[in-house]
This record gives structure tokens, sequence and C-alpha cells, in this order.
């Protein structure tokens, strides 16, 4: 009997925290996805930011099948969300382009991260009531990646005016239906 109560312990531990291995999946992507960016392997970041993306949008999935929805998990996927989505992003279209730009580069991209970081810091002091105020930065990061798909296609310009507008939507006041 002891050994059949030691499994069913270890098995609810670990439904407990399927949710937060698949979020601390989606950071670490976003982890190597910076440290890719860093030396120049800007193909393999984009690579890794969309994974970090699916990661992303199973880890609540989960956690709602499961009836494991926790506070620190909310806090654990902001924290994965700002990695993944904020900084790797970003830093993919600096060192893609934005360099080129010198100061007003820097501080886009800083602008970004920052607007992403207050956008995630307002969703987890809000209600949860079926709606995202602003557009979420799991959007906003996946539209930037993808947007360096396309920096031989548009003027540089563009992509300053991209990453600005990317930044005041998140930060924005407009509702989205959660899907």
């Amino acid at each position: 009997m002891f050994l059949s109560d030691y499994f069913d312990h270890t098995i609810k531990k670990l439904k407990a925290h399927t949710a937060n291995v698949l979020t601390l999946t989606n950071l670490s992507l976003g982890g190597f996805s910076i440290l890719f960016a860093t030396k120049g392997q800007l193909n393999v970041s984009v690579l890794l930011i969309f994974l970090a993306a699916l990661a992303d949008r199973f880890d609540g999935t989960v956690a709602r099948k499961l009836n494991i929805e926790s506070e620190l998990g909310k806090q654990l996927d902001s924290m994965s969300d700002i990695i993944s989505f904020g900084v790797a992003p970003a830093l993919l279209l600096y060192q893609g382009l934005l360099y080129e730009f010198g100061a007003p580069g820097f501080f886009f991209t800083i602008f970004y991260i920052g607007c992403g970081a207050f956008r995630l810091a307002k969703f987890n002091i809000s209600e949860n009531n079926g709606y995202f105020t602003g557009l979420p930065i799991t959007a906003a990061g996946c539209l930037l990646t993808l947007s360096y798909l396309t920096i031989h296609y548009f003027p540089p310009h563009f992509f300053i005016f991209l990453i600005f507008t990317l930044s005041l939507l998140m930060v924005g006041t407009f509702k989205l239906k959660k899907i």
C-alpha cells in the first residue's frame, strides 16, 4: 500500500507542475533565442521564438484542462513572456537591422521591451474578464519576429515604425476577446 501511495503522490506532483514545465520551456527557448541572436545566428533565433510561442500556447491550456491554474503559474508565464516575446524579438530585430539607426535603434528596442513589461504587469493585476486590454505581448513578439523575415522587402524606417506601433498597441486601452 505504501508504494501505491507514493506513486499517487508523485503523479499528483507531476500533474501539478506540467503547465509550469511548459512555461519554463517557453522561457528557455526565449533565452536560447537571445543567445543565438547575440552570436549573429538570427535565423535560429527566429525559429526558437516561434517554438517558444508554441510552448506558450499550450501552458495555459494544460493548466486549465488539468485544473492546476495558480498565481505562481500566472506570474511565471509573464516572466517567461517578457523574455521570449519582449527581449528576444526586440534583440533579433535590433541585431538584424535597428543597430544601423544608432541611438534611435537603441531607444525603440528598449521602448518595446518596456511597453511589453508594462503590459504584462497591468495584465497580472487586472481581473480575468475574458478580454485582453491592449495587444498581448505574445502577438506583438510573433509579429515583430515575423517582420524580421521581411527586412529585405521593406525600407529600414518601416521597422522603426513597426516596433513603435507594436509598443503602443501593447499598452493601448482597447479590448480584445480572448480565444
